[in-house]
């Protein structure tokens, strides 16, 4: 019997540790993007809090990470999402927001996973 679809928000760095350069926010999402592939394949829906906010950002005049519309919009997508989503799968790396997110998910009895390898039907 394979495993149950779970969506599941991958969380970790995006802001973090970039001084809030573009590039290196980008580098973030991209290795926040690397496990999603697996997820997909192994049955599960891959969710990541960017792929929503940066559109609203843009509509909402966001200039930069930070300003008020970043302040609006970033944070609450990740809160609307673990209201949401099955799992999360918490990615290494120094991040408040992340962190914010597992205690999130811990509140609501949401299994948190640390690594790839512990998704169910992932490996």
């Amino acid at each position: 019997m394979s495993a149950p679809s779970l969506m599941v928000l991958v969380a970790g760095p995006y802001r973090s540790g970039t001084g809030d350069d573009p590039a290196k926010m980008a580098a973030n999402l991209a290795r926040l993007e690397s496990v999603t592939l697996a997820l997909f394949r192994a049955g599960h829906l891959p969710l990541i809090g960017e792929w929503l906010a940066l559109p609203l950002l843009k509509q909402a005049g966001s200039m930069q990470a930070g300003d008020a519309a970043y302040q609006e919009i970033c944070y609450p997508v990740a809160h609307r999402l673990l209201e949401r989503v099955d799992a999360v799968l918490r990615l290494p790396g120094a991040s408040a927001g992340a962190d914010d997110d597992v205690r999130r998910a811990q509140a609501r009895g949401l299994p948190v996973y640390t690594a790839l390898e512990q998704v169910p039907g992932i490996g």
